[in-house]
């Protein structure tokens, strides 16, 4: 479903989004580390790549290879820690606003309604407006495959496990049923077909349709680096150029994406995932996919959670995904015409709606408030552009880490001297702020007190603040007070005496310390 809703964003033929949809499941399963996630196109992506390869699929498919080559050279360099700054917060409100908007992106289909725009808020109101416009047919059928998934769900949550020592007709009504609510999905749409099929065969037809698509599997061959037009050929150079920023805009979305819905369902299932793996899977596969006419590719939240809630247990499941799509390319793309359009959305709001997670607002609230920021910034963005709220969300997090290591805690305990404490290491942006806390206190004690700064809590220090440390002891000097120094640790001290600056000489070893 997703790839033929996909491929209508950048105004290709259908089969493209189906000719970008083996390739990632092949490669994920060898390079990729987690068992839900399903590279594949998306609509996100597809917009994006509309706006740079300007509705031609030559441009749609060098964009793929030029963007796994960037994505492949940033594994290999292990840049995937630059990933980890995606925190949870950032995460949660990614995926709860994304089963919001995909979610109701559904609603048309449901309703059986059409030129709905895509942007979530032009959405919602174009749908309450032709809200009268509902096909009953399309409605009716659609419930129906919710209330069916619904319940074959609950189903399976709620169905004991069958001992061995019970009779051979309970085990198989066991099997029976397990069976059916674990492949619900696959189940929900051939009935659905079924149904189609029987009012075509009778002449009428109450459902919207998927469609025809061209049968055939596509040429495996190297993308085409120039372009034939009316006036000439657009060289690879021109091709560049032309694509632009989007260049650096569709490989970082690309992985953004992917990372984050691999943490996403990582954390809701206790696994871990390797950033760095997970760029190297997603570089392969675009790189591969655009021999064989692929456009981007990335995590697809909507495919991931149908196979999170199908039961897939390991990547090994998208051996399953990519043979029944290269089988559906060569025999099966004309009974995708009577597939309609309300179940396949039925499927993917079954599958969309468990991803919300209303209650992490409330735990953020309880466990640091603080976190409600980019929570709530990612979440509300998302509804706007989701490669726009993560971005804001993980620059949002960023500020946030800076702030706490500009401003590290210091206690200050005052005594017969003053005793100052900084909590955390301390690095060149905090450098004002503990010159500030000891001269604020030491000076304006009366009588001005001696400092003793206690380092037990400081495992690294940079030349900045061994300069501003430096100045800090001239000044109390300069008003006759003096700065001890305790606690310190070999690398700080090692940094302290390699600086060679004035106030650190005698501190010649570890011991003189």
């Amino acid at each position: 479903p997703g790839s033929q809703g996909c491929a209508s964003a950048p105004s290709v033929s259908l089969q493209y989004g189906l000719y970008s949809s083996f390739m990632g499941c092949f490669v994920y399963c060898f390079l990729g580390t987690a068992k839900d996630v399903t590279l594949g196109p998306t609509a996100i992506m597809s917009l994006l790549v509309s706006s740079y390869a300007f509705h031609e699929p030559v441009y749609a498919v060098l964009l793929a290879f030029l963007s796994g080559c960037i994505q492949l050279a940033m594994g290999l360099l292990r840049l995937g820690f630059l990933l980890d700054f995606i925190s949870c917060p950032v995460i949660k409100g990614f995926t709860s606003a994304a089963s919001i908007t995909i979610g109701f992106n559904q609603i048309k289909n449901i309703l059986g309604l059409q030129g709905i725009p895509r942007q979530f808020f032009l959405q919602v109101y174009e749908t309450l407006r032709r809200i009268g416009e509902t096909r009953a047919g399309d409605a009716v059928l659609g419930l129906t495959c919710l209330a069916v998934l619904a319940g074959l769900r609950a189903m399976k949550s709620h169905l004991p496990p069958a001992a061995p020592a019970e009779p051979l007709a309970v085990r198989i009504s066991y099997l029976i049923v397990w069976i059916s609510a674990t492949a619900r999905n696959a189940l929900v749409v051939l009935f659905a077909g079924l149904v189609a099929y029987s009012f075509q065969v009778r002449g009428s037809q109450p459902f919207r349709l998927t469609g025809s698509i061209p049968q055939g599997l596509p040429a495996f061959r190297p993308p085409r680096f120039s372009l034939a037009a009316p006036n000439g050929t657009v060289p690879f150079q021109s091709m560049v150029q032309d694509m632009g920023v989007g260049l650096a805009v569709v490989p970082l979305m690309g992985l953004l994406e992917t990372v984050a819905i691999a943490k996403a369902f990582a954390s809701e299932n206790g696994y871990r995932i390797d950033p760095d793996q997970e760029l190297l899977a997603l570089g392969v596969a675009n790189l591969l996919g655009s021999f064989v006419s692929s456009y981007p590719i990335t995590g697809s939240f909507g495919r991931t959670a149908v196979n999170a809630q199908s039961g897939v247990c390991t990547p090994a499941g998208g051996l399953v995904t990519g043979a029944l799509v290269l089988l559906s390319l060569a025999y099966l793309t004309s009974l995708f015409y009577y597939i309609p359009k309300a179940a396949l959305a039925a499927v993917i709001i079954s599958a969309v709606v468990p991803m919300f997670d209303a209650g992490i607002f409330w735990t953020l609230w309880r466990v640091k408030r603080l976190d409600l920021v980019p929570l709530c910034v990612t979440f509300l963005l998302c509804f706007w552009e989701v490669q726009y709220g993560i971005v804001a969300g993980v620059l949002v997090s960023g500020i946030l880490l800076l702030y706490s290591i500009a401003r590290p805690p210091i206690k200050v305990s005052e005594g017969a001297v003053l005793l100052v404490q900084p909590g955390s290491s301390l690095h060149f942006p905090a450098v004002e702020h503990l010159r500030d806390s000891v001269c604020s206190r030491a000076l304006a004690a009366s009588p001005p007190r001696f400092v003793i700064l206690d380092c037990c809590h400081i495992s690294s220090i940079d030349y900045t603040v061994v300069v501003g440390v430096a100045e800090l002891l001239q000044e109390l000097h300069r008003h006759g007070l003096s700065l001890a120094f305790c606690g310190l640790k070999d690398p700080v001290l090692q940094v302290l005496l390699s600086a060679d600056l004035e106030g650190f000489q005698h501190f010649s070893s570890w011991e003189e310390a």
